[in-house]
Formats: C-alpha cells, sequence, structure tokens
C-alpha cells in the first residue's frame, strides 16, 4: 500500500512539475513576443538606432528568462534561437529591413512553438 502511495505521489508531482514548466514556457515565450513586437515596429518605422537598441533588450530579456530553458529543453532548440538571434542583430547593424523582417519572423515562430511542442498533449505523446 505505501508503495502504491509513494508511485501515486511520484506521479502527481510529475505531472503537476510538467504543467507548471509547460506553463513558466508559455509565459516566457509570451513576454519574448512583445519585445519582437516591438523591435518589428522599429524596422517597420525605419528607426534604426531605437530597433538597435530594442533588439538588445530583446537580447537581454533573453538571457534573462532563457537561463533556466536549459533544464526542461533540448540544446538545439535553444542553440538554434541564439543563432536567429545573432542573424537579427547582425541584419539589424545593417539595416538590412527585409532580412531583418524575414529573421523576426523565424525567431517568433522558434520561440512561440516551444511551449506547444513541449506542452503535456495527446499529440505530443503520441
Amino acid at each position: 500500500m505505501r508503495l502504491l502511495l509513494g508511485l501515486f505521489i511520484a506521479m502527481v508531482l510529475a505531472i503537476t512539475f510538467g504543467l507548471w514548466v509547460n506553463h513558466a514556457l508559455d509565459q516566457a515565450a509570451q513576454e519574448l513576443n512583445v519585445n519582437i513586437k516591438q523591435v518589428s515596429e522599429k524596422i517597420h518605422q525605419a528607426n534604426w538606432s531605437e530597433a538597435k537598441q530594442a533588439v538588445q533588450q530583446l537580447e537581454e530579456e533573453w538571457q534573462e528568462i532563457a537561463s533556466w530553458w536549459p533544464l526542461v529543453l533540448d540544446h538545439q532548440e535553444i542553440d538554434n534561437i541564439e543563432f536567429a538571434l545573432a542573424k537579427l542583430k547582425e541584419y539589424v547593424a545593417a539595416e538590412d529591413s527585409m532580412m531583418s523582417q524575414a529573421q523576426l519572423a523565424e525567431l517568433k515562430l522558434m520561440i512561440l512553438h516551444l511551449p506547444e511542442k513541449e506542452a503535456l498533449t495527446i499529440k505530443n505523446i503520441l
């Protein structure tokens, strides 16, 4: 009986932890999405000095938010986001509107896809 109770408690804790991680990932992704929208607006306005500052803020936010992500996510996903962020930084520095917007779209997709990919759903289990 104690063994079953212990297994049940472990299972409940594992599911609770999984749900909490998914919620935290979703919240972090939404926060980063706000920063991405700010960068996009600055680029659309061709305000390159503010766009560079917005990219810097996005990079700082990424460093702060994503510090715990390697504990729960595939490192390849994190590396891909960091590569996309580095490309974005260079496109904005070169004041290339088209490539900057394209890189922002890719970065946004990668970031917003992570919580969906890691969600505890039947689709992800099967």
